[in-house]
């Protein structure tokens, strides 16, 4: 849920100068713009489509107004989150941005933002933040619609190696990549793939066209010209074949014969996540691949080559999986890896980008953790999941798991769409196999009911708390009724009531497993913009100002009705005591993030507040997932014998487990890396704080 809500605004702003003029004016940071108030596209207006593999989701539109302003329209619902905007822009004559004005709401709150020159210098104002700089060099709005990229493309693509500068900093450059030929309503056409840099801490793809001129953008939502969505899987497949052969050459330099020399950490604390200790003053051996030798401090001898680690301050610990993370790019595993995630469960993944990354990763040409995947599988409905194995019967949900038995991956997961009479069957057929069983809820059912069917395990705490709510919330299928129910209701819900207390147990007693990804709903419900979220603002000033401004800072989830920020606070504040209770009746819990990755520490914090110790939280972010994986016998835990799988950290992890983000080495499959280098590779400007 939360990468589809950066992925979003992504969509919506990374590059995006979404300018205004006096024709339209913004909410003074009030209530949302609606619907009927925001500019109707004309007839003859520019049309794009935000499409993904499952489908169109929405559309947006580009026009001149008759003053030469160009006005933006966005119309989207994806699974029953509403996107509606539109917007301005007035360029100036050197074609840098003079105004802007973007009106509506988004799937994460209000839209409203203004941007103005006067006298020479730029003013904005958005729901993340307020500022004045110098008017030097384009501007990027904390939101906007997503085909206003397209001045700054256009500027990029012209500029050569000079590249442009940014408000309210920065500076991009941009390179070409291969071209392809598609094919669309007015016959054959050449677009170019381009990487902008400089504006995200990785390289971001655009499509250009014949005249180097803004096309679209391909990602996990899609924005192309109308017409040309049967060119979708050609231009993902072009674009992420050339983000891998950047990527293998970054790989290259990590997994080397000279990385995989012995190591010897000496005078390290020990984190033995089998026992739940933190063991002072240990030395650890890594050779050939594995943990050759535990001891006191100074009792082990390095062997010839080995390379030694004095561990004075630090602590060691198993390498961290985050288990809810899907695959994105290749960009996106390499920050992980340098974030010390050896490992990773991956809920739902396309068939064709597992099998390669697998593959991939196999030849050592993708720096990446191990991955367990899943597929998710849902009913053929417009609401169904992105990337997602659509089903229209019984016998081809039975089908489909055998699809993903045949590739070799590790699990299914069922969604919201998904029909509750084809569960069980389906379930019953992935356990015959060996596979895992796990995901949303389906429409119309209760948890306990999904775990009755056959759920190994219940995805994002919200799953959990589907249990209490009303039959108007649990009847939908959309994502939205998903979010908004558990935060206009749960407050009020009596966990020591017979039902949640009833069902507590009932999990604890089937050792289902839960994936909370409660991060999602710290920033969601308990943020109002401005202010960093608590799990990024370690991050801020090292990664991405567009990111600090679309995502660290920004609003949370839309307030409806009558309820207020308070109300969701104290929703959230329950799902902490829900984590509580779980825990405390022995409910298995895995951390993961359904993000960035670099929430996942912050994951572990607030398993702190739900009153977990450090090694607590710290074993559900190793040895448990790796047990929930059956790959407990070879990683997850340091010991003699298991793959050499650790990650080095600054400070006493027992003490403060947000050390876990000063990783300083990674050790993956016995390859030593430096976590400074790791992270320089992915775009990090230091470490985090």
């Amino acid at each position: 849920m939360r990468r589809l809500l950066v992925a979003a605004l992504l969509t919506a702003a990374p590059l995006a100068l979404v300018p205004a003029s006096a024709h339209i004016t913004a909410a003074a940071m009030g209530a949302p713009v609606p619907k009927d108030q925001l500019m109707k596209p004309p007839a003859d207006a520019v049309h794009y489509v935000v499409v993904s593999e499952a489908g169109k989701h929405g559309d947006q539109w580009r026009w001149q107004l008759p003053d030469g302003a160009t006005a933006y329209r966005w119309s989207q619902e994806l699974r029953g989150w509403i996107t509606e905007m539109d917007q301005v822009t007035t360029m100036a004559a050197d074609g840098s941005v003079e105004a802007l004005t973007v009106r509506g709401v988004t799937m994460t709150g209000d839209a409203a933002e203004e941007y103005k020159v006067e006298n020479g210098q730029a003013h904005w104002t958005s729901t993340s933040d307020k500022g004045t700089a110098p008017a030097r060099g384009h501007y990027i709005p904390a939101g906007g619609v997503g085909i206003a990229n397209a001045p700054l493309i256009n500027a990029l693509a012209s500029a050569g190696g000079t590249g442009v500068d940014l408000l309210p900093s920065g500076h991009a450059t941009m390179t070409f990549g291969p071209t392809q030929t598609i094919n669309g309503p007015n016959g054959p056409k050449t677009v170019q793939l381009a990487y902008v840099r400089g504006v995200l801490a990785t390289p971001y793809p655009v499509w250009l066209d014949e005249d180097k001129r803004y096309f679209g953008e391909v990602g996990h939502l899609s924005t192309i010209p109308a017409g040309y969505e049967g060119a979708l899987k050609q231009l993902r497949n072009a674009q992420e074949a050339a983000t891998a052969a950047e990527v293998k050459a970054v790989a290259a330099r990590f997994l080397t014969p000279e990385a995989k020399s012995p190591v010897l950490f000496d005078n390290v604390q020990l984190f033995d996540a089998d026992k739940g200790v933190f063991v002072a003053n240990q030395a650890v051996l890594a050779q050939d691949g594995k943990i050759a030798a535990i001891g006191a401090a100074g009792s082990v001898k390095a062997p010839p080559g080995a390379k030694v680690i004095d561990g004075r301050g630090k602590t060691l610990v198993p390498g961290i999986w985050d288990s809810h993370m899907h695959i994105g790019d290749d960009w996106d595993v390499l920050s992980n890896m340098a974030n010390g995630m050896t490992s990773f469960r991956s809920p739902g993944t396309t068939f064709d980008r597992a099998v390669d990354a697998v593959k991939r990763r196999a030849s050592g040409e993708l720096l990446m953790g191990e991955p367990f995947i899943s597929v998710i599988i849902d009913k053929k409905d417009p609401l169904a999941a992105q990337g997602a194995e659509v089903v229209r019967s019984e016998a081809e949900a039975i089908a489909s798991v055998r699809k993903v038995k045949d590739a070799g991956l590790w699990g299914v997961k069922f969604y919201t769409s998904m029909n509750p009479a084809w569960i069980k069957p389906a379930a019953a057929e992935a356990h015959k196999l060996g596979l895992h069983v796990h995901g949303h809820v389906p429409a119309t059912m209760k948890p306990s009911e999904a775990v009755a069917a056959g759920y190994d395990e219940l995805t994002h705490l919200n799953f959990v708390v589907m249990e209490s709510m009303p039959r108007e919330v649990i009847d939908k299928a959309n994502t939205r009724q998903r979010m908004e129910g558990p935060a206009r209701f749960f407050k009020d819900v009596d966990l020591d009531g017979p039902l949640m207390k009833g069902f507590i147990a009932d999990l604890a007693q089937r050792k289902t497993i839960v994936d909370p990804t409660i991060v999602i709903f710290e920033s969601l419900l308990a943020q109002d913009g401005g202010t960093p979220h608590p799990a990024y603002a370690p991050y801020m000033g090292i990664i991405s100002p567009v990111l600090e401004r679309a995502v660290f800072t920004s609003g949370g989830y839309p307030l409806v009705e009558d309820f207020t920020r308070d109300d969701y606070r104290k929703s959230y504040a329950k799902m902490i005591e829900l984590v509580r209770r779980l825990h405390e009746a022995g409910v298995p819990i895995v951390a993961g993030t359904d993000g960035m990755g670099i929430e996942l520490i912050g994951e572990l914090e607030i398993y702190q507040q739900a009153g977990f110790t450090p090694a607590q939280a710290l074993q559900s972010a190793t040895i448990l997932p790796a047990k929930v994986v059956k790959a407990d016998q070879r990683t997850g835990s340091i010991a003699i014998g298991k793959e050499a799988d650790m990650v080095l950290v600054d400070g006493d992890v027992s003490k403060e487990i947000g050390a876990l983000r000063r990783v300083v080495t990674v050790v993956s499959d016995g390859y030593v890396m430096d976590g400074d280098a790791l992270r320089q590779a992915a775009g990090y400007s230091g470490r985090p704080k």
